[in-house]
């Protein structure tokens, strides 16, 4: 048996619906829109690294988010090119990257299936499960964000996370249509959101705003924002990105708590419009 899949970010399918616990007539089917998920391979210079499940939208964002916040590439500049390959049985990202970063990640010999809800799948270790992100921020400007040394701390608002949460659903198209989607969005100090990328799967989604963000990497001060809860990788892939705060609607995981706690990022959960807990760092937030 062989499955087929859809290159387009949804599709629709007639339903038949129970209403009132009343088996709704055939006659008055109705038609329901589904997100998709399609088998995203990411293959660096020739050489095929892991496949995900992902939602086939802004895979160039995820292509490049992916591999920095994955430590496979320094930079957006050791990208050279991406080409996006339909093929029978999958998309394919066909990367041209730096020689120096294609070395390093042939000696790591990593190789992984990802699926929508787990984002280590295939590590071969513990410790490639469980790598902790650089150091130095690599996306997101240093000298608009909290520095390393803390000399320069811009504080956040909790009125910029009220505002950013009440909106957040309108800038979620494929959540509103199919009600099967993640987001995940940089939001500005004062709360407006500037970039918001969606996906089946919530590392994917962080992923690509990632991408994207490295796209335009004078991002003024922020945090991101999450509709998913806040695992361990989530924590991770905000941390190489640079972002020193990560808000959730969900609760966040202790390994995710230790890590924030480690790196200097303000983790918040259970994010609504008026109320959220903070796990870490609450001297970043202002009141």
């Amino acid at each position: 048996m062989t499955l087929t899949f859809k290159a387009d970010a949804t599709a629709s399918y007639t339903v038949t619906r129970m209403r009132d616990g009343q088996l709704q007539s055939a006659i008055n089917a109705e038609v329901d829109t589904v997100a998709e998920e399609v088998p995203v391979a990411l293959v660096y210079n020739g050489v095929s690294h892991a496949v995900m499940l992902a939602s086939p939208q802004d895979l160039t964002d995820f292509a490049l988010g992916f591999s920095l916040s994955e430590g496979i590439l320094d930079s957006a500049s050791d990208l050279y090119s991406i080409e996006i390959v339909t093929e029978n049985n999958g998309i394919s990202l066909q990367m041209e990257v730096a020689t120096a970063c294609f070395m390093r990640l042939k000696e790591k010999r990593r190789s992984l299936v990802g699926r929508t809800g787990c984002g280590l799948c295939g590590a071969e270790s513990l410790a490639t499960a469980l790598r902790l992100p650089p150091e130095k921020t690599t996306v997101i400007s240093s000298q608009e964000v909290f520095s390393q040394e803390e000399t320069s701390i811009v504080k956040i608002s909790s009125k910029a996370i009220g505002q950013a949460l009440k909106n957040i659903r309108s800038h979620q198209p494929m959540q509103t249509a199919t009600g099967a989607t993640h987001a995940c969005a940089w939001v500005s100090q004062v709360g407006d959101i500037v970039l918001t990328r969606e996906d089946v799967g919530r590392h994917n989604a962080l992923d690509k705003l990632v991408g994207a963000i490295a796209k335009q990497p004078q991002q003024s001060a922020g945090f991101i924002v999450t509709t998913s809860r806040a695992s361990y990788e989530m924590v991770q892939k905000a941390a190489s990105a640079g972002a020193k705060m990560l808000v959730a609607i969900s609760a966040p995981t202790g390994l995710a708590i230790r890590l924030a706690e480690q790196y200097g990022i303000t983790l918040i959960g259970f994010a609504r419009d008026d109320s959220f807990v903070i796990y870490t760092h609450p001297e970043y937030l202002s009141f």
